[in-house]
């Protein structure tokens, strides 16, 4: 019996080659699109979700209030936190600190025996941890003992990979890694552990780590500055807490800790807070200052998830909406069927089976498509996932899953329709004229333009809102502005170090292409908060207001072109700047009590965390320190001649190639030993708005896709009505009608159908981009113009998929129509 179903099955799919194309394609592509989503979403959800003990880490989040008001919320907090909270607290088992050095990219670690001469790379992903930190997390290390290869000073783990690009195919147990940077630090570590890749789905990424104690012997007093600190907050520390524990209630108890262990603070005018993130939560609901990594958006995997679901039930509603338009023409062959004797859960069970092989032959199509579109898909949400996942178990439980649900979902409503029709009805041609279902199928089509309307509207709003503040002025220049930052191997003697900085800005400024060098502290987009408190001189603690810092040099005016408001700026000419000078920002001077900027300048102020009273000399516009999203920080600068983390120059794009070359050569000459590595700070400060492109892009995607899907639709009902309606085009034409004229009356349905999927579209889509707006604090606003341009978008896409269906029908021949019932 089930050959027999699958013959007339083939038959009729070989029979209506355009239909069941459609039918197919449309499916597909819904699939194909659903499928996407979800590796996405799979992949966002499993971050740390692989640990062992993922269900009983913590990370440990410092809250910083002033005054009783929070005014930072950080990622990294103190290195007493773990030991005091492992004391002082049964519940917790362990604790592993990290210090991560990876936001800086010129830390150089070296193989200083390579067979050809020195291995030397420049390093991001590397951290020094605790002896707790592997067998905690529970790492695969595949050679040395995990519980004891950090236990030492001046020792490090190595990833498999980073194994082989040092040491090739030999052994690195053993060998040593010199380590450099920018402080002017030198270490020699023994390899001593090489553990397997991390896998990419986890917060924590690093090729190197090295032993925490090794920071102990940076300087004498380091131990204090490393391990027993509650004052500088610049370490990760992550809790293993016992199963049974409510984090709630052990997060309850740190108030107490932080007392007993800072009984001089002053609560009223500072405190300090220590919360629970649990580890599997950080990557989608983690913000805070000092994360480290970007991290992803619950929100936006959310919406991911809806928009697939909803393509997918668009998919299926395509195949409905077909299947029920060609019901008119299978009516007799049911008709006939039913008069030889054939009941109706045997046409049901054909129609299924019909279903089932249509929803198989679109599953596998749809996984053509996928692996088709899976690189170019992961381009545009910024990951590197790769088509493994198909072959693990869930993936084929999915598509088993899709095939069922599919099947049923889109089978059962036609077979139901088609097997009702009463034979005696068919064979005498009265269901010719029936409009069962029409509300049904409308209501549908409906529904899918009202979201083709939001995801076109949506698309085009974030596109207006990502050009905007990709074109605003951020308050400096940061166009044609290349940027180095400073180097790793250098000499320890400072009084050399500066002089080798002085041979660099000479030797650069040599070129008629460089106009100004400039050495700060901090760049345009770097994430790292450096916030101090200051107040006026001799006023209260309780009027200490938090400053965002940078250092300036004399040179920083030049490159960057921000604009003096009162005062002046640091310069040669005043040789204790660095000792006694500030410029503050005109929102730092207003926070600080002062409207008029040139009131501040000549006030003395205090920074009570260094002792230290500086003479504000001179005040500057507001900038953006971060992206546009966030308001801007009032800044504090100091004056630093030679200490600046960033060397930026203003470049002209005159002979560009020479110009990078000039600057290289001036590197290589000033700084020897050390990789030259440069960006251009416009693409720097632009990165932060990534995540907010890949969701415009996806938007757009998925808009086209739903779109296209939904036209399909459109195209089925089209002709389902189109032949419901034959007999009476044949008479209008008698009469006289022309073919516009039976274009227009078979497209006023339609056109209907599109006019109350906008309606109920735009104030769904306006209220959704609206909301999404509100996280941005430079913003356009909604454009009823760009929503309106969707919503003709729609129509004029939908219009042109249903034209082909009313052009045939109002060009039949009269006779042919007439005669067709």
């Amino acid at each position: 019996m089930l050959k027999n179903y699958l013959k007339i099955a083939f038959r009729n799919l070989f029979k209506e080659k355009v239909f069941s194309f459609i039918n197919i394609f449309g499916l597909a592509m819904g699939m194909a699109a659903f499928l996407l989503i979800l590796q996405y979403v799979v992949f966002e959800k499993s971050y740390d979700k692989f640990f062992e003990k993922a269900d009983h880490i913590y990370r440990v989040q410092l809250n910083q209030f002033r005054n009783n008001e929070l005014f930072m919320r950080s990622a990294e907090n103190y290195p007493a936190v773990g030991p005091a909270l492992k004391a002082e607290l049964p519940e917790v088992l362990d604790y592993a600190r990290l210090y991560n050095l990876g936001y800086k990219n010129n830390i150089v670690i070296t193989y200083e025996d390579g067979p050809a001469g020195p291995v030397r790379f420049k390093h991001r992903r590397f951290m020094y941890a605790d002896s707790s930190f592997l067998p905690m997390f529970g790492y695969q290390v595949i050679a040395g003992d995990p519980a004891t290869t950090l236990s030492r000073p001046n020792t490090t783990a190595i990833s498999e990979t980073y194994a082989k690009k040092y040491f090739g195919d030999a052994d690195p147990i053993g060998k040593n890694l010199r380590l450099q940077d920018d402080d002017f630090n030198d270490e020699t570590c023994e390899v001593t552990a090489v553990f397997k890749d991390l896998p990419k789905n986890t917060h924590l990424k690093f090729d190197i780590l090295f032993s925490y104690k090794t920071l102990f012997g940076r300087f004498e007093n380091a131990p204090d500055r490393y391990d027993r600190s509650w004052q500088r907050k610049d370490m990760y520390t992550y809790l293993l807490v016992r199963p049974e524990t409510d984090p709630d209630l052990l997060s309850s108890k740190f108030a107490a800790i932080v007392d007993k262990y800072n009984p001089d603070q002053d609560r009223n005018s500072f405190r300090r807070e220590l919360k629970l993130q649990p580890i599997k939560d950080i990557h989608l609901h983690s913000n805070l200052a000092e994360e480290v990594e970007i991290n992803g958006d619950a929100n936006r995997v959310l919406f991911l998830s809806i928009i697939g679901f909803f393509i997918l039930f668009i998919a299926w509603v395509n195949y409905i909406n077909l299947a029920t338009a060609k019901a008119l023409e299978r009516a007799g062959e049911v008709g006939v069927r039913k008069s030889m004797g054939a009941f109706k859960n045997q046409l049901i069970t054909q129609f299924m089976v019909e279903s089932g092989l249509i929803n198989l032959l679109a599953i596998i199509l749809s996984m053509v498509i996928l692996l088709l579109a899976l690189p170019y898909f992961n381009r545009i949400i910024g990951v590197e996932n790769t088509a493994t996942y198909l072959l693990q178990p869930w993936f084929g439980l999915t598509l088993l899953g899709l095939w069922l649900v599919g099947t049923l979902l889109s089978g059962v409503y036609p077979s139901f329709v088609l097997s009702s029709f009463h034979p005696v009805t068919v064979l005498k041609g009265k269901l010719r004229n029936s409009g069962n279902g029409v509300f049904f199928r409308k209501s549908l089509v409906t529904f899918q333009f009202m979201a083709s309307v939001v995801l076109i509207g949506g698309t085009l709003t974030v596109y207006q809102q990502m050009n905007y503040i990709m074109n605003q002025d951020i308050g400096m220049k940061i166009d044609q502005i290349l940027t180095i930052e400073r180097p790793s191997v250098a000499s320890r003697d400072r009084a050399e170090f500066a002089s080798n900085i002085k041979v660099f800005r000479d030797e650069l400024l040599q070129s008629p292409s460089i106009k100004a060098v400039s050495a700060t502290g901090t760049i345009p987009g770097h994430k790292r908060e450096y916030k101090i408190g200051v107040k006026k001189y001799g006023a209260p603690d309780d009027n200490v207001v938090i400053l965002r810092w940078n250092s300036m040099d004399h040179d920083f005016m030049d490159v960057f072109e921000m604009e003096l408001l009162a005062g002046r700026v640091f310069s040669e000419d005043f040789v204790n700047d660095p000792d006694t000078s500030l410029v503050l920002s005109v929102s730092a001077a207003k926070l600080l009590g002062f409207d008029n900027p040139e009131d501040i300048v000549g006030q003395t102020l205090e920074v009570p965390q260094f002792g230290w009273k500086p003479i504000v000399v001179g005040v500057v516009n507001d900038y953006h320190q971060e992206s546009l999203k966030k308001q801007r920080d009032p800044m504090a600068f100091y004056c630093t001649i030679n200490g600046g983390e960033y060397y930026s120059m203003s470049i002209s794009t005159n002979n560009f190639p020479q110009t990078i070359e000039h600057v290289r050569a001036s590197w290589e000459k000033a700084f020897p030993g050390n990789p030259f590595d440069y960006f251009f700070l416009d693409d720097y400060f632009n990165r932060q708005y990534q995540n907010e492109q890949n969701f415009g892009s996806l938007f757009g995607l998925f808009a086209i896709i739903a779109l296209i899907v939904g036209c399909l639709g459109l195209y089925g009902l089209s002709a389902y009505t189109a032949q419901r309606k034959t007999k009476e085009i044949g008479v209008r034409k008698v009469l006289g009608s022309s073919v516009s004229g039976i274009m227009a009356l078979l497209s006023k349905e339609f056109l209907q159908l599109i006019i109350i999927a906008c309606v109920l579209g735009l104030p769904l889509v306006y209220f959704i981009m609206d909301n999404w707006l509100q996280d941005f604090a430079t913003r356009v606003r909604v454009n009823w113009l760009l929503l309106l341009l969707a919503s003709l978008t729609v129509v004029i896409v939908a219009f042109f998929a249903m034209s082909y269906q009313t052009l045939k029908a109002a060009r039949l021949n009269p006779v042919d129509s007439l005669k067709y019932e």
